[in-house]
């Protein structure tokens, strides 16, 4: 049955009622809240992607092939192909310990666009509007495709040549220019927000900025010397004698140390010391394992700004168009406490509702910054936890590493692990801030809804109404646990003896027995408190490689950390630095003027030792017998480098005498 006042509704005024109920949808631009998705028209930059690379890839081929006519094969492998040209290496991995940043920002512009195509639509940028059923195909096309495409920008870094540095300017001012161009004609996207493309492509600015500087200063350093070539002694030399020096180096004697325990203070600085990785002279962290750290938080930015735009944007939008309409439903489930009997929620209903949802929106960004705040300490804890295990394994400590003896050789499933190790640390690293996320947004949540709200509000208290039904339970756990604390320390064992003895047995017995079932009860909540430490422990832990999260004995089944052991296998056997530097010497050749020089090609990978001249002079005899002394000094403390030595030495003559290889 009508009322007359609503029979003769001006139809006007419905138009308006429902325009005011709907406005953060269908409202003007002017009148919306900031946070309300507005309509981004699309924006079509002056070089789009598609040119952009249909252009920069047949440019990106032609300087590889320069760069391979220029850096003949023959300098690299004498007996490859006859020194016909070959494809240049983008990186030594194994060799390099001079400058690591044209490797970090290649290797981050490569795994930014990976990123990037994640959620692209076109994966391939020649194929604009791909269908569905083919997309997933041209993505692994795309895999193969980029790597390929910025191949050439980090092999002009490791040609080491005066046109290397040339070339590498332009592809990064080409590469900088047109992102740079294309980021600030369209700032804005429709995909997910409307910054979330600018602050997604943020790392590849970086990186393409460093490299426009990095290049022209290769090429003005370059013209500056007499050589063409940029650097021709290898720039792990240095880095290799001054540590073998200090190893060789006279220790002064160790003195006596107090027999006063450290301070609590002290006990404190260490323990923030032990998560801050402070470089050292003498040390240096190896090419493969700098790239899988950078790549790990270049991987926590990008995983974290999606979850922030995908969830903050969303949830604001939904905090600032709540009605009263809608606070019903919370209201009728529960969820928001309503003063009016009849459950028809009004102002103060509405407040509460928008502040509970803002709570979830700052329980979200809370528990995001502490996971990314935990992964850069685990990042960085590795970092010292990688220094101690190759500087053990370096002077031939293996079961201080290694729960079993290894042996540090290479192998087939040493080589994978390796190759595969930067994958997995940046792998890892994804996995973890997702997991440590999800955990600590549910416990932020339930600590907030169960502890924080009842509290300022007094309603909604079930929580504490469970612990406070249940005091004697608990109170008769703590009891127990104190009685039998005070009983073992002053009644169940004699302090008058040394060592302590146990004492009044009999009665030892009778309350072992007595107490057992309250024992089980503190077993249950020693058994949940366990189930809380592991998993916690495991999720803040799971970005580390050098950990393994299973016991001694199963941890082979642990694939992340079985990667990480067989990548110091193959570290520590092909990256020696005492190795490197007694093959230096051995390879050094003294002209007239007294300078060193190397070539390339006998030092690849430490282990072609040298081409001895027939007489040797007075000085050249005193420094072989040098060489000789520090080899003894050295395999004597590190016996597992004599069978690398005894492999490289066929076929050559070492310290005047001929190598036996059937006598090891």
């Amino acid at each position: 049955m009508s009322s007359p006042g609503l029979t003769h509704e001006d139809p006007s005024l419905n138009d308006n009622l429902a325009y005011d109920d709907n406005w953060y949808m269908y409202g003007p631009m002017a009148e919306q809240d900031d946070m309300v998705p507005e309509v981004i028209p699309d924006c079509h930059p002056t070089v789009p992607l598609d040119i952009y690379h249909a252009c920069m890839a047949p440019v990106s081929l032609i300087v590889l092939l320069i760069l391979s006519l220029l850096v003949k094969r023959k300098k690299l492998y004498q007996s490859c192909w006859n020194g016909a040209p070959g494809l240049l290496s983008p990186v030594h991995f194994l060799e390099e310990e001079g400058n690591r940043g044209p490797s970090v920002a290649v290797f981050g512009i490569l795994f930014s666009s990976l990123c990037v195509l994640v959620l692209d639509n076109d994966p391939l940028p020649f194929l604009s509007d791909s269908s569905t059923q083919y997309r997933e195909y041209w993505k692994i096309m795309a895999l193969l495709y980029y790597p390929a495409f910025y191949y050439p920008l980090l092999a002009c870094a490791t040609v080491r040549h005066r046109a290397g540095s040339l070339l590498g300017c332009l592809l990064s001012w080409c590469h900088c220019v047109v992102y740079l161009w294309q980021k600030v004609e369209c700032p804005q996207s429709s995909k997910i927000y409307r910054y979330y493309s600018l602050l997604s492509y943020l790392p590849i600015l970086l990186c393409l900025f460093f490299l426009s500087l990095w290049y022209p200063a290769q090429l003005v350093k370059s013209f500056k010397q007499k050589e063409k070539v940029v650097a021709e002694e290898e720039p792990w030399s240095d880095y290799c004698k001054d540590y073998l020096k200090t190893i060789l180096a006279k220790r002064p004697p160790k003195r006596s140390s107090s027999i006063a325990k450290p301070s609590i203070r002290s006990r404190f600085q260490d323990y923030l010391r032990s998560y801050v990785y402070t470089p050292q002279e003498d040390f240096q962290l190896p090419l493969k394992l700098v790239l899988s750290l950078a790549m790990a938080v270049i991987a926590v930015y990008q995983v974290a700004l999606l979850l922030l735009v995908a969830f903050v944007p969303s949830i604001q939008i939904v905090r600032s168009g709540m009605t009263k309409e809608l606070t019903t439903l919370f209201v009728q489930f529960g969820l928001v406490p309503s003063e009016n009997p009849a459950g028809i929620p009004g102002d103060k209903e509405l407040a509460t509702a928008k502040h509970y949802i803002w709570s979830v929106e700052v329980c979200f960004v809370a528990s995001l910054v502490i996971s990314c705040l935990l992964t850069f300490c685990m990042l960085m804890k590795s970092l010292v936890k990688h220094r101690i295990n190759l500087r053990f394994l370096y002077r031939g400590a293996v079961l201080d590493i290694f729960h079993r003896p290894r042996k540090l050789q290479a192998s087939q499933q040493a080589l994978v692990c390796w190759m595969c190790f930067a994958g997995f640390q940046t792998a890892f690293s994804c996995l973890g801030l997702l997991i440590q996320h999800i955990v600590f947004f549910v416990g932020t949540m339930g600590f907030t809804f169960l502890v924080a709200i009842p509290l300022q509000s007094g309603t909604n208290v079930h929580l504490f109404k469970i612990v406070e039904n249940m005091w004697p339970f608990w109170l008769t756990l703590v009891v127990a646990v104190i009685v039998q604390n005070l009983l073992a320390q002053y009644y169940f064992l004699d302090r008058d003896c040394l060592p302590k003895e146990l004492n009044n047995r009999r009665a030892l017995y009778i309350v072992t027995f007595l107490l057992f079932p309250i024992n089980v009860l503190v077993g249950v909540l020693a058994g949940g408190w366990r189930l809380v430490m592991s998993a916690l422990y495991n999720v803040i832990h799971f970005c580390r490689l050098d950990v393994s999260l299973l016991g001694h004995g199963v941890e082979v089944f642990d694939p992340g950390y079985r990667t990480y052991c067989y990548y110091l296998k193959i570290e520590v056997s092909q990256s020696h630095p005492v190795l490197k530097a007694f093959c230096l010497l051995l390879l050094q050749r003294h002209n007239p003027g007294g300078s060193t020089s190397f070539q390339t090609g006998e030092m690849e990978e430490g282990v072609k030792l040298m081409k001895t001249k027939t007489q040797a002079s007075k000085t050249a005899k005193c420094q072989q017998n040098r060489a000789r002394w520090g080899l003894a000094y050295t395999l004597l403390n590190n016996p597992s480098l004599l069978s690398h030595r005894k492999g490289a030495l066929s076929n050559a003559m070492a310290n005047g005498m001929k190598a036996n290889l059937a006598k090891p």
